[in-house]
């Protein structure tokens, strides 16, 4: 199983701080490449920023840095739970890919529901291990932690729609 995991904030501008926190962090956390940050500010828009959308090369791999993306922009397309967002920042053409498939969890729902004006989210997909690490990191940051597993399906529709 793959799991998702969130640290919702308040302050749309806490959870970049959190993530430059982690970013700075000797030795760097591994999975620190694949995090996004999502934030909605004051006037309701909805702002992403990934740290593996940020490569000069113009190539988007397929890793779990790409599947939290993925996932992000299932949630803010036309059925998503974040659907109706303005949505600006780095996914890099994810959001141009279409993203059609859905991904039905009430956690998920939880999470963009906890996205109300002027809060942040660190979120990360990922396995099991890399997860708790990315807990443990987090954890002393704060925030309401919001946490789910996706089957495979899920997964392989993520995939699959990056690929499109």
């Amino acid at each position: 199983m793959v799991g998702f995991r969130a640290f919702v904030f308040q302050g749309s501008k806490t959870g970049m701080k959190a993530l430059d926190t982690l970013e700075d962090n000797t030795p760097v956390y591994p999975w620190v490449d694949d995090v996004a940050v999502v934030s909605r500010n004051k006037h309701g828009h909805l702002k992403v920023h990934s740290t593996w959308a940020q490569d000069d090369s113009g190539k988007t791999g397929f890793g779990w840095g790409a599947v939290t993306g993925g996932l992000i922009g299932m949630l803010a397309g036309p059925g998503g739970a974040l659907a109706g967002a303005a949505i600006a920042g780095s996914l890099g053409g994810l959001m141009g890919k279409g993203i059609d498939a859905s991904v039905k969890d009430p956690r998920l729902d939880e999470f963009a529901e906890a996205l109300d004006k002027d809060t942040s989210a660190v979120v990360l997909v990922g396995e099991d291990e890399t997860l708790t690490d990315f807990a443990t990191a987090v954890e002393p940051i704060g925030g309401k932690v919001i946490d789910t597993e996706l089957d495979d399906n899920d997964v392989k529709a993520i995939r699959n729609a990056l690929k499109d």
